[in-house]
């Protein structure tokens, strides 16, 4: 399997349900800020809710990041749209709805399962120069957590912003780094 990491997001033209409207996505969109891309499986399904309605609850913080989230499903935009319509949960959603019919986007980014036409629960970390920072894949009956997106969002944009310095493990904002260098081998 080859990385992604720091690879560029591949072209891709879609359209989401977002804000009341059908609005058009492009890989265009995702540069000069970070963002978060949020694949689940389908809409209308047990565990995808509680994802996308933690992420709704936590879309502020992200904002406040200057972080967009684009929720990406095989759904149509007209399903998102029904389903936000008719969901208390999915209501609360305010970041863009992708529909990916096709599959196009789902397989630029590698968590297509082609026997299901179904997305993996794949979230993909942008950098504003439209480079993917972090890539976790969580199987199916695994529901994901926006703190700790947020937390790893957090840690991403730090190391972006302070070249020679790295986040450990468990690392929260305010907390020391690491500047890595030979005094530190073997002494961690």
């Amino acid at each position: 399997m080859t990385t992604i990491i720091n690879t560029e997001v591949k072209p891709f033209n879609a359209t989401a349900f977002h804000g009341g409207e059908f609005v058009q996505v492009s890989e265009a969109d995702l540069k000069g800020k970070w963002s978060v891309v949020f694949f689940y499986p389908a809409d209308f399904t047990f565990v995808c809710p509680t994802e996308l309605g933690d992420l709704a609850d936590n879309y502020a913080e992200f904002k406040k990041l200057g972080v967009e989230i684009y929720s990406v499903s095989t759904d149509t935009h007209f399903t998102h749209k029904a389903w936000h319509d008719s969901s208390e949960t999915i209501g609360k959603i305010q970041y863009p709805m992708i529909g990916d019919p096709t599959g196009a986007i789902t397989r630029n980014f590698g968590v297509m399962i082609e026997e299901a036409g179904l997305a993996e629960r794949g979230t993909f970390v942008i950098d504003p120069e439209g480079k993917i920072q972090i890539v976790e894949i969580n199987a199916g009956g695994i529901g994901r957590d926006a703190s700790e997106l947020l937390r790893k969002v957090k840690a991403a944009q730090y190391v972006a912003a302070h070249p020679g310095e790295v986040c450990p493990a468990k690392w929260k904002e305010g907390e020391a780094t690491l500047a890595p260098s030979l005094d530190l081998v073997g002494k961690i």
